[in-house]
């Protein structure tokens, strides 16, 4: 039985740093909780900034790629692990 109910996980970030080891990709998440083992893990800081300068038409990749693969990599490495992607504002009562 895991001793952690519930993961907030950093799936991605912002910025210059982005991809330059200081933030969590999908795949590191997944790694932390198949560490961590939690009941639930919750991604975050995703898909919830989009620059003007992308557009308006459609949602830029970048909003939506860090959670699928995400779900991917965490099937994968930590099968266990019920894990739940919330839309920007959603809430989760816990």
């Amino acid at each position: 039985m895991p001793d952690l109910d519930l993961a907030l996980i950093p799936i991605w970030g912002w910025g210059p740093t982005l991809g330059s080891g200081e933030h969590l990709d999908p795949a590191g998440a997944a790694e932390a909780i198949r560490m961590l083992r939690p009941r639930l893990a919750v991604p975050i800081h995703w898909g919830t900034y989009r620059p003007l300068h992308h557009g308006v038409r459609r949602d830029p990749a970048f909003l939506t790629e860090p959670a699928e693969e995400f779900l991917r990599e965490a099937a994968r490495t930590a099968p266990d692990v019920e894990i739940r992607v919330l839309k920007p504002g959603e809430r989760l009562d816990f």
